[in-house]
């Protein structure tokens, strides 16, 4: 059913993914699929890496640990941009098509107030794209 599983995640915050990323592994081996890590870091110094491409291969030895534990096929793509918090949900929309994923599964808050007004990374997703988007809420 699912051969290429999207998982967007944010370097700078892995603990928060842990139990989404164990949900992934079980769902990516389940229907023997690949795993393309997706990550967006800014075209400046950030607290994780200097430059855009030390962000790439800390992104890819993210990926290659993730594959050590759960076994399943993994990959890359890295994005930077000028202002990630601006154009995050563009920048996933476009890589649902660029590493053809035909599932999208993210880590995501429980609703807030403020959703109201900014929506969350998920959801602005999932209204654009017309691949499957597995929204999983992680404890607060």
């Amino acid at each position: 059913m699912f051969t290429n599983i999207m998982v967007p995640v944010d370097l700078g915050h892995l603990e928060a993914l842990e139990p989404a990323l164990s949900i992934v592994a079980d769902l990516a081996k389940k229907y023997d699929a690949r795993i393309t890590y997706v990550s967006i870091t800014a075209n400046t110094p950030t607290s994780i890496a200097r430059t855009p491409q030390e962000y790439e291969q800390k992104l890819e030895a993210f990926a290659q640990e993730q594959h050590k534990v759960h076994g399943q096929p993994v990959s890359i793509k890295a994005y930077s941009s000028t202002d990630p918090v601006a154009n995050v949900d563009t920048i996933l929309v476009g890589a649902i098509d660029e590493v053809k994923a035909d599932l999208v599964m993210m880590a995501t808050h429980l609703p807030r107030h403020l959703d109201i007004v900014m929506p969350s990374h998920g959801g602005k997703v999932a209204t654009h794209t017309d691949v499957s988007v597995f929204l999983i809420r992680t404890a607060q």
